[in-house]
């Protein structure tokens, strides 16, 4: 009798050694040996955002370098018909594969690898041949982070319509972070010209204020890690199994006191 418990136990050992791989496997972006940065990190981009394929583009243009604007400030009349008004800004451009945008009048324009102001100028100047003095401004729309704030359900896509947005303001338009999160192990995963980087971040104490001001840049990825949470996640993992062991004990029993 005591063989078939010791037998019993070993194989709910063994197939808790085996099911023990999954726990806390929800746990993303481990370090395998990638360079992860703790100092000098950077709290503003070197350089203004580049528009890249894929963005969405809006733009608005007012001929005359936007005396239009001033006019409609000011309540001065409008019917002067040089002051006209090209309003995009309910449509969204957007930025081909090639780096080209379709824009109305002007035609296909090249726009990748340009800032927002360049973009700007470029466009003055197409539009130039068709108005005088034409003042134009335009928005990416679809720039955003996102955040993992401690909990997988939890994640949320954040848009960034500022261009200032701190880590601090994305985190909190995230919620915040949840009960499991880690405030001192904060990873900003940003892609760069020389690949992606890994900034590790500890905002728990009063030390790391700093960084809580780091401006964060399109299509960062914000993740809060996890706390583990071993013996819950271990005893999810066992529950069903010891329940499936012990269902077909007791079936055993009843087959053998049959017989």
């Amino acid at each position: 009798m005591r063989d078939k418990y010791f037998v019993v136990l070993a194989g709910v050992l063994a197939i808790f050694l085996m099911s023990s791989c999954g726990v806390n496997s929800h746990i993303m972006f481990q370090g395998d040996g990638e360079e992860i940065i703790t100092d000098n990190i950077p709290l503003s981009p070197k350089e203004a955002y580049r528009i890249s394929p894929d963005d969405k583009l809006t733009f608005t243009m007012y001929a005359e370098d936007g005396k239009r604007i001033v006019d409609v400030m000011t309540g001065v009349g409008l019917e002067n018909q040089g002051n006209r008004l090209m309003n995009g800004g309910d449509i969204q451009y957007l930025v081909r594969n090639d780096g080209t945008v379709e824009f109305p009048i002007i035609g296909s324009v090249k726009v990748q690898g340009l800032s927002i102001i360049e973009c700007q100028e470029l466009l003055s100047d197409k539009f130039a041949t068709k108005y005088k003095d034409p003042f134009v401004l335009v928005e990416v729309t679809n720039r955003r982070v996102i955040v993992f704030p401690g909990s997988g359900g939890d994640a949320k896509v954040v848009p960034i319509t500022n261009n200032n947005t701190t880590l601090m303001e994305a985190i909190a338009l995230a919620g915040g972070i949840t009960e499991r999160g880690r405030s001192k192990k904060i990873k900003v995963i940003r892609k760069t010209n020389e690949g992606r980087k890994i900034y590790s971040i500890d905002l728990s104490t009063i030390a790391g204020i700093k960084y809580a001001d780091m401006v964060v840049q399109s299509s960062d990825y914000i993740y809060v890690e996890p706390t583990k949470q071993l013996s819950r996640e271990v005893l999810k993992e066992v529950t069903p199994i010891i329940s499936l062991i012990s269902s077909a004990i007791v079936v055993v029993s009843v087959i053998l006191s049959l017989n």
